[in-house]
């Protein structure tokens, strides 16, 4: 049996197995049912391993150890595995989330805030300031920023950023409007953008940036995340922001904003 190295590791990033667990696994899912010592030889695994790897993913779900003698393993069908995997690493994940939950209630938590606390006394403001790559990551700081807002967010975004932040921030927004912070929103609007500009309409103040290109947030004239690409020119795993507290350059940014945001039509007046 020959299986690409890239389909192997495809398979090892989807299902969460080791290099050798997937080759067993592929190997018994060509034969149906087979030995270990079968398995170990097709899989080119040791076979002072195989038992251990077979053992790993009977507990996992993927093979069944059929009675009798020699030992023989009987592989799974693939779209059960699948359902099988989703509720193994569903039940990790909410054993994990609950413990977390649980952290809350500990000393342990506290004495983090202690520590960060105290370590932030000795922080210079230059060291207050970061780069942030891929998008995913971008938006899960700009998601902390926004969740700690005391008084007003500012964002400056485009047609797809404005489509993106409704899946993204539309529930932290939502309790930002009911604390009564403050929010506007400027995005060069679009057909296509028009639906998610309408839903931030009931949350935040929206208008139209028709002639400005932009992307950054300012968090109650203190914080700004700004990104340095258009979004349109770049791939999301290569997207880059740049975080800064500074209170200085936030406030000289936000002034710049309302001085153009005065001049913003709404989105009822917006030329789509």
């Amino acid at each position: 049996m020959i299986v690409k190295e890239e389909f192997l590791s495809q398979l090892r990033q989807f299902f969460g197995l080791n290099l050798y667990e997937v080759r067993v696994w592929t190997a018994l899912l060509s034969r149906g049912v087979s030995t270990a010592g079968e398995l170990s030889e097709i899989g080119n695994v040791p076979r002072s391993r195989a038992y251990d790897v077979l053992e790993s993913l009977e507990k996992k779900g993927f093979v069944l150890m059929k009675l009798g003698k020699p030992i023989k393993y009987i592989a799974v069908e693939p779209p059960e595995v699948v359902e099988r995997v989703k509720k193994y690493l569903k039940a990790i994940a909410d054993t994990k989330i609950k413990r977390l939950d649980n952290l809350k209630t500990t000393d342990i938590l506290t004495e983090l805030n202690t520590l960060h606390k105290q370590g932030i006394q000795f922080v210079e403001p230059t060291d207050l300031s970061g780069a942030i790559r891929g998008r995913h990551n971008i938006y899960t700081h700009l998601e902390t920023m926004i969740k700690n807002a005391e008084k007003s967010v500012v964002i400056m975004t485009t047609s797809k950023g404005l489509i993106r932040k409704v899946e993204a921030l539309k529930p932290e927004l939502e309790k930002l409007k009911k604390k009564n912070v403050k929010i506007k929103i400027a995005a060069n609007l679009t057909k296509e953008s028009m639906e998610a500009a309408n839903i931030m309409g009931k949350i935040a103040e929206v208008r139209a940036a028709e002639n400005v290109s932009a992307r950054f947030a300012i968090i109650d004239g203190k914080e700004v995340m700004f990104m340095v690409m258009d979004d349109k020119d770049v791939h999301p795993t290569y997207d880059v922001g740049i975080w800064a507290h500074t209170p200085y350059f936030a406030t000289a940014l936000n002034e710049l904003f309302e001085a153009t945001w005065k001049d913003l039509p709404s989105i009822s007046k917006a030329k789509v």
